[in-house]
C-alpha cells in the first residue's frame, strides 16, 4: 500500500516509522530516537547516592579480586 506524501507529512513522518497492531488496528507512527525523553524533567539536585550512608566494610567479605 502506498500512502500519499501529504498524508505522511501531516503526520510528521519523514523517514522511519513504527508499525504495530492494537487489536484489529494497524498503528503507523514516526519512529522516535531510542531513549527519547528518558531525562525529561531530570533535576541533578534531586539525584541521590543510593550507597550513601552504607558503611564501607558492609559487604567487603563478598568480593573476591
Amino acid at each position: 500500500m502506498l500512502l500519499p506524501a501529504a498524508v505522511l507529512a501531516e503526520c510528521g513522518i519523514t523517514d522511519e516509522i513504527d508499525l504495530r497492531l492494537e487489536g484489529t488496528r494497524i498503528i503507523i507512527e514516526p519512529a522516535k530516537p531510542s531513549r527519547q525523553g528518558w531525562f525529561d524533567g531530570y533535576r541533578a539536585e534531586d539525584d541521590v547516592d543510593a550507597w550513601q550512608g552504607l558503611p564501607p566494610e558492609a559487604d567487603s567479605g563478598d568480593w573476591a579480586w
